[in-house]
């Protein structure tokens, strides 16, 4: 539960949350769900000292002396009603967020440091390689509002937050969050900016498919995302240069290989962009391999090589096996356990 985010909130703005659960949610009869919640979890007495320890001492939001209107609205947004950071800010490892806005430092909006439900959430600052440096503010407003722009696509948690929260927002509030979030600086501000590299495309081009991976992308994904690996805009994400691609983490690519993913359509993107999963014919050694050609190739620069047991930990979990449907992975061609 995101209290410290909502903990800023005005007071207007909370008496219109508490009127809409109140009169605008019909209630829902649903059997008692607190069993399903493991021990000690499931016990509520160690939040109040969690909270006395831990939590901050969060104060309604007051805009900055002589901040532009637009930008405090948009950090109103972000740091409250829409609380992105609950998601987009790393966490200690006592699970609160390291910091819940910029003026406690850049660790702010800066990447969760662990899968969320399988999905690692994006660095939102403004750095070059996985971060928004290279989005103008155009770019960043129509992604929030339709979930896809011309060089990429939500996924995972983000398809919900785009389906059921942003595309109702007012062009005004689109425009301020994303004016906000282009106005955050870089965690790490020695970042290189993206340089593009054909040789990989060339070489595709020219039916040369030695380097590891390349075969299976070929087969399994150039249709949508093209030997050159730039797409097609607003519909098929462009993953070179993608700021996901090249995350320091490769949990979500390799979730999103192994079960692919829907976007929704919306009121201004009606048309909704599917990929389908891969996990059930490709073992983990395929996966890893054609995960690792997409961070190496048409420029991009993935730091960390994605191994078979990285690719069988992600495919373990429950969140992908029940995705995935029953694979038997020891009759999948060539698997190791």
């Amino acid at each position: 539960m995101p209290y410290p985010s909502y903990a800023v909130v005005s007071d207007e703005d909370m008496q219109a949350l508490y009127a809409y659960f109140m009169h605008g949610v019909a209630p829902v009869a649903q059997q008692n769900k607190e069993s399903d919640i493991p021990w000690p979890l499931s016990m509520r007495w160690p939040l109040a000292i969690w909270r006395t320890v831990f939590a901050p001492n969060v104060k309604a939001f007051q805009p900055k002396a002589g901040e532009d209107k637009e930008l405090a609205r948009g950090r109103y947004l972000v740091e409250g009603l829409g609380h992105c950071g609950a998601c987009h800010t790393p966490r200690s490892f006592t699970m609160q967020e390291k910091a819940l806005n910029d003026a406690k430092g850049s660790d702010y909006l800066a990447g969760s440091n662990a899968p969320i439900d399988g999905w690692t959430a994006s660095n939102l600052r403004g750095d070059n390689r996985d971060g928004l440096g290279r989005w103008s503010q155009d770019d960043l407003a129509q992604f929030l509002r339709t979930g896809r722009n011309d060089d990429t696509a939500a996924f995972g948690g983000m398809t919900d937050v785009v389906e059921h929260s942003l595309q109702y927002l007012s062009e005004e509030d689109i425009n301020a969050i994303a004016r906000y979030l282009k106005s955050l600086g870089a965690k790490d501000p020695s970042q290189a900016g993206f340089q593009p590299d054909d040789a990989v495309a060339q070489a595709l081009w020219k039916g040369d498919d030695s380097k590891p991976g390349a075969a299976t992308y070929v087969d399994s994904c150039a249709a949508c995302h093209r030997t050159d690996g730039r797409g097609y805009k607003r519909f098929f994400p462009a993953l070179r240069g993608n700021p996901v691609v090249l995350a320091d983490d490769p949990t979500s690519l390799i979730h999103i290989v192994l079960t692919g993913g829907t976007l929704p359509g919306v009121k201004d993107a009606p048309s909704s962009v599917v990929m389908p999963g891969f996990g059930w014919r490709l073992n983990d050694n395929q996966v890893a391999d054609v995960v690792n050609f997409i961070r190496t190739s048409w420029g991009n620069k993935g730091e960390k090589p994605v191994t078979a047991h990285d690719v069988a930990e992600v495919r373990k979990e429950s969140f992908v096996a029940e995705q995935q449907g029953n694979v038997d992975i020891e009759k999948l061609p060539q698997a190791k356990k």
